[in-house]
């Protein structure tokens, strides 16, 4: 697969109604990037911001994001590729529910397969859980690495939550997003 692929997926996720979250969605909301950095990083969801805009991470959790990515990893929004499990927003900003997972999988699954990652970073429990297929919570799960489908994961915090958490939290992400760094400089 390849970057025209990911065109074609998103034209296709544009119009589907897999699951009931098409009912209230305002836009898609696919994901972003370039097709080639070896990193993709993986939220939960859309949340209102990114329903409208259709854009992944747009709002203040977006913000902190680019910002230590960009201090973590010296890498730009458009340097690395950024999805989420489920393509439309849960009403409510709740977590999607298993059957809405099931029914993005697939797409999820052809943003893996077009991009070939070296290294995926989870955000928060919901994309960790999901990617690693645990119900461990994300604090037994970050600050080490996972093989994954033969990729490193690396499982952190959600900006979300970040930003209510504060420094400790930050500074934890921080450290994961340099696990990150090295992971993408070794392999491994």
């Amino acid at each position: 697969m390849s970057a025209a692929s990911l065109v074609e997926l998103a034209a296709q996720a544009s119009t589907c109604t897999a699951c009931r979250l098409s009912e209230t969605r305002t836009k898609v909301v696919f994901g972003t990037g370039t097709a080639d950095s070896g990193l993709l990083v993986v939220g939960e969801g859309p949340g209102r911001d990114e329903d409208l805009s259709g854009e992944p991470f747009v709002g203040r959790s977006g913000q902190l994001l680019d910002k230590l990515i960009e201090e973590e990893l010296g890498l730009t929004r458009a340097s690395f590729y950024i999805a989420n499990v489920v393509k439309c927003r849960p009403p409510g900003n709740r977590d999607p529910a298993p059957d809405e997972i099931a029914a993005c999988s697939g797409y999820l699954d052809a943003q893996v397969a077009a991009l070939d990652p070296r290294v995926v970073v989870t955000l928060g429990n919901v994309a960790t859980r999901v990617l690693l297929g645990t119900d461990l919570g994300i604090t037994s799960l970050r600050g080490r690495l996972h093989e994954w489908r033969g990729r490193v994961l690396i499982p952190t915090f959600h900006p979300a939550y970040a930003l209510r958490g504060g420094g400790v939290v930050v500074a934890q992400m921080r450290a994961d997003l340099v696990r990150a760094k090295l992971a993408l400089a070794t392999g491994r």
